[in-house]
């Protein structure tokens, strides 16, 4: 060959050579990794690699310690670190193509404005009917979805302490917070604030006014500050039991306020078929309306003539311990629940160890960004009204009051 088409060649030759070699390390082109982040203490930090394998492993270790952990074996990774320092985070793409390997250096600085250990925000409020409803907080004429939200919210936000209503079964809230609660593995996490209170009349048992919530939480996985991923319920004592209904559906009606009213035997009760509802297990039955509250019980802020709720329903727990309906005993449930316990005991506290995914299956969470409740025993208690979850905040134990 002579030197001419050699020149010639070269240009061609060489271009096919740059193409071969991109072809072999498209994990270096498209990982979608960073090689070294900077974030706050508490602060989640979702990484999601752009290259798929067969199996993933996750390793982090801090500062210079040579012994790393396996924290995660799913394809994304949501970091989150308690404490300042450096961190190395290792993440194995197993591929029999195209396997990768890819070292990421975390710097985690302290918050620049100290942290609360309260909720900071409400992000929906959605109660379901109940006798406290449009009273915790109160409703005026005019009121929207979003002016309901704030008022709940100044309820709630940075220790205000007022009681929120979540009515009847289902009647849920979201709250977030101004960090990542973070997973400290075998520690409680955070504490839900209430109004259970015990009574000395219980019968051998832990009981006076325990109104059970059910508690899922979820992590900012895109990062967008809205809590749309996916949710993981806490799986408390009674998740495993038979008597514990998952899958629940319940429909409440809009009453007719104008239409005459069914007392009941009860002298409490006004109107025995104000509010009714139908359920997914063929049952139907009614929300009554009391003396004591003469409001409307549906949400007065809500255009819809009909509200539907979804999730896991705990076995009834009022007992009439007087025989006549003059004395209601609300027994509490053993842990995992909102509402629950007094404030003052250990078991209003929560783990976010205890979550599951919809299949029931034990999931790891290095933290929460959202915290869900929702009212979950559905049972009418003559005088008493229906069991209705009430939260007066959310603490999380491992950053200090200031």
């Amino acid at each position: 060959m002579d030197m001419k088409r050699i020149l010639y060649l070269f240009p061609m030759l060489w271009l096919l050579f740059l193409t071969a070699c991109q072809s072999d390390t498209p994990a270096m082109i498209s990982l979608g990794l960073d090689d070294a982040y900077v974030v706050e203490r508490m602060k989640s930090l979702s990484l999601h690699p752009q290259f798929s394998g067969e199996r993933y492993e996750w390793h982090l270790s801090y500062e210079s310690t040579a012994v790393d952990s396996l924290v995660a074996t799913t394809r994304d990774y949501t970091f989150v670190a308690p404490k300042t320092g450096t961190y190395w985070l290792k993440l194995n793409i197993y591929d029999a193509v195209n396997p990768v390997e890819h070292l990421m250096q975390i710097v985690v600085h302290d918050e620049e404005v100290a942290y609360s250990p309260y909720i900071t925000r409400v992000l929906e409020y959605r109660p379901a009917p109940g006798q406290f409803v449009n009273e915790l907080p109160q409703y005026n004429e005019g009121d929207t979805e979003e002016t309901m939200r704030q008022k709940a919210e100044d309820c709630l936000a940075y220790n205000a302490g007022t009681l929120v209503t979540l009515g009847g079964y289902g009647g849920y809230i979201v709250v977030g917070f101004d960090h990542t609660i973070v997973n400290h593995p075998g520690e409680y996490d955070f504490k839900i604030l209430g109004n259970a209170f015990y009574s000395s009349s219980a019968q051998g048992a832990s009981g006076g006014s325990s109104e059970p919530g059910i508690v899922m939480v979820s992590v900012d996985v895109n990062g967008n500050g809205i809590a749309d991923d996916a949710w993981y319920e806490l799986a408390g004592s009674e998740y495993g039991k038979e008597s514990t209904v998952k899958n629940y559906q319940i429909t409440y009606y809009r009453p007719d306020e104008g239409k005459t009213p069914e007392p009941g035997t009860d002298p409490s009760v006004t109107d025995a078929t104000y509010v009714r509802w139908t359920d997914n297990q063929g049952s139907t039955g009614y929300i009554s309306k009391l003396t004591y509250h003469k409001q409307a019980y549906y949400p007065q802020w809500l255009a819809s003539e009909t509200l539907s709720f979804e999730g896991t329903r705990l076995a009834d727990n009022a007992v009439d311990e007087s025989g006549n309906g003059s004395y209601y005993v609300l027994y509490a449930y053993d842990w995992g629940y909102a509402d629950n316990h007094p404030n003052d005991s250990e078991k209003s506290n929560f783990k976010i160890d205890w979550a599951v995914d919809a299949q029931g299956n034990p999931v790891t969470l290095p933290g929460i960004d959202f915290v869900k409740i929702y009212t979950g025993v559905n049972q009418f208690n003559g005088w008493l009204g229906e069991c209705s979850t009430e939260v007066a905040g959310v603490t999380d134990l491992h950053v200090d009051a200031h």
